[in-house]
This record gives structure tokens, C-alpha cells and sequence, in this order.
């Protein structure tokens, strides 16, 4: 069964969601633009099935109950606290995503190891919120 195309509208939003989120923190798309072009298609979905561009790059028992929460609606709370992007649709000019303010048991400091951030001055606005991120993260993994 193939996946129903996104609407222009929500491909739009997207669009423009991430080109105002990469100027903003310092951060680029990945330099395979299918892997750009995946993400951007699965956020433009769940815009359309669920009114939020809830990440496609995890699993949900429950969508809608996942968007309530808001953890997982890009941009997610790790980027916007850590600026560490699961999808890798935010990266560093060589296409990794940043690990650099990651607590260093998260998984993305396992997968990637340090990668430095090279605009620390940009992005991170809920950065004041990392305590209580950790301690969702190992209450409610998701």
C-alpha cells in the first residue's frame, strides 16, 4: 500500500519550517537530499493526519496522544534544548547532527560520538529545560 502524498500546503509549511529553523540555529540540511526530502514528507503527513509536524523517525504507540504531549513535534525538544536532531533534517555543514551539548549518556553521543557545535550562540532557546528533559527521558522513553 503506497502512502498518500502530503498536501501542497503542509509540504509549504514545511518548506518554510525548516529554512526559518536552519537560519536560526546555525544548522543546515542533511547534504542527501533524500534523506531531507524523507523527513520533510513524513512531517508534511503528519500535519495533514494529525495537525502538527510530529517527527517521523519514531514510533508511536499512540500519535495522538504523542502530539498532546509535545516532546516529538518539530522542532523536538532535543533540538530546541541540545540542538541534537534525530532525523538528521538539522545538521553541521559535514552532515552530522550536533552532540556537543548532549548529557553524555544520551544515544546520539553513542551513535556519533562529539560533534562540536560550530554556532553555539544560535539555537537552543529551551536550553534552560535540559534537567527536566533528562528526567522525562528516562521516566518516558519514547
Amino acid at each position: 500500500m503506497a502512502l498518500k502524498p502530503p498536501s501542497d500546503a503542509s509540504l509549504t509549511r514545511v518548506r518554510k519550517l525548516v529554512d526559518v529553523y536552519c537560519r536560526k540555529t546555525g544548522t543546515t540540511t542533511h547534504p542527501e537530499k533524500e534523506v531531507t526530502e524523507l523527513v520533510v514528507l513524513g512531517l508534511a503527513r503528519h500535519i495533514d493526519e494529525l495537525g502538527k509536524p510530529l517527527c517521523p523517525c519514531r514510533f508511536y504507540p499512540d500519535k495522538k496522544e504523542e502530539v498532546r504531549h509535545r516532546t516529538w513535534i518539530c522542532p523536538c525538544d532535543d533540538m530546541q534544548i541540545y540542538k541534537y536532531c534525530h532525523c538528521l533534517l538539522f545538521v553541521n555543514e559535514n552532515g552530522q547532527p550536533v552532540t556537543e551539548h548532549l548529557p553524555e549518556d544520551h544515544e546520539g553521543r553513542g551513535i556519533y560520538g562529539l560533534v562540536r557545535d560550530s554556532t553555539p550562540d544560535r539555537g537552543r532557546p529551551l536550553r534552560d529545560q535540559a534537567e527536566e528533559r533528562e528526567k522525562e527521558r528516562k521516566e518516558r522513553p519514547s
